[in-house]
């Protein structure tokens, strides 16, 4: 691997490879002395335009738990906040000692852009691009996935691919760069993925996504799903009304008490158990309950904790340059 940019055109060797190796990335992260030598000389720059709390710390764990040499970089108290431009700014970094880049960045394509313009030989790492991508994201979610589907079958997790299971994606479909590379990578994997959202947040082209949309998050549930993963509503991103108001959106696109019960009641294609998920930060009383939000059912730490090995491994792979050998891609 020489970079890491989205899911969508991400072999599924690859994919399997980055969910093997941090199956072993997270052994070392439950050992008392979390730490390898593994990147030791290396730096790798955090470069976040964008606000973040999860995936940077995330990112910055992962790499001092490789011995790798790290700087945090934010565009407050920057030059990139005197209007220096992306080109400028990574160049010289680089110069600076930069063997990877890690880029959170407000535009869609800004991390293509980065890797195929030539600006730097970094490897580069998308930690989120605009509405377009965070491939990190969805591959720690196929990680928590299929970590439940191999305690479910008493079989290791490594290998193990998504074949049969259900997951039901449900919210703010249109602003979720999350949906949008899970979509993708979990569909790869063998999963069945189902849409849930109002029309006016799910985006132009939806129908030509290897996922089947529905507008009723009720008919979405009753649908034996393995886990519903819920997005949080990006109001930031918002420029006009969306939908009616907050409640209205809670009453039908809400994980209620109701719905969350009824979940629970109905085992999923895979799972007995069904799960939820949530890429964080949560909306507590919006798009989900706090009674689900506390559940065990609830993934979201697990999955922040999967994170710090999966991006150990995508940051192993992408700075060793250890490109498995292609063997038959699954149906």
């Amino acid at each position: 691997m020489r970079h890491l940019l989205s899911t969508a055109d991400l072999p599924l060797h690859e994919a399997l490879a980055i969910l093997d190796t941090a199956e072993q990335m997270a052994a070392v992260n439950e050992r008392e002395v979390k730490k390898l030598p593994a990147l030791r000389g290396r730096t790798v720059v955090n470069l976040f335009l964008e606000d973040s709390t999860r995936t940077r710390i995330s990112f910055e764990a992962a790499a001092k738990r490789l011995s790798a040499d790290v700087i945090n970089f934010s565009a407050k108290g920057s030059s990139v906040s005197k209007g220096e431009s992306l080109k400028d700014t990574v160049q010289t970094l680089e110069a600076i000692g930069a063997d990877a880049i890690v880029l959170r960045h407000w535009s869609s394509g800004a991390a293509r852009q980065l890797a195929d313009s030539g600006w730097v030989r970094s490897a580069v790492v998308n930690a989120g691009d605009g509405t377009h991508a965070h491939p990190t994201q969805a591959l720690l979610d196929a990680f928590t996935l299929r970590r439940h589907r191999a305690r479910a079958a008493g079989v290791d997790s490594t290998g193990t691919d998504l074949a049969g299971m259900h997951v039901v994606i449900v919210g703010d479909i249109l602003h979720s760069r999350v949906a949008r590379s899970n979509v993708w990578l979990l569909t790869a994997l063998g999963a069945r993925v189902t849409l849930a959202a109002p029309p006016t947040l799910l985006p132009v082209g939806v129908d030509a996504w290897p996922a089947a949309v529905t507008y009723s998050l009720d008919e979405a549930l009753e649908d034996a799903p393995d886990a519903v993963m819920m997005l949080r509503v990006q109001a930031e991103r918002m420029g006009g009304a969306y939908f009616p108001s907050a409640g209205e959106y809670t009453r039908l696109w809400g994980l209620t008490p109701e719905r969350f019960g009824r979940l629970l009641e109905r085992p999923g294609d895979v799972l007995a158990e069904p799960l939820v998920m949530h890429p964080g930060p949560m909306n507590r009383g919006l798009e989900i309950c706090s009674a689900a939000a506390d559940s065990p059912r609830n993934t979201a730490l697990e999955q922040v904790a999967n994170g710090v090995s999966v991006r150990m491994a995508v940051l192993h792979l992408v700075l060793n340059q250890d490109t498995p050998t292609p063997q038959e891609d699954r149906p």
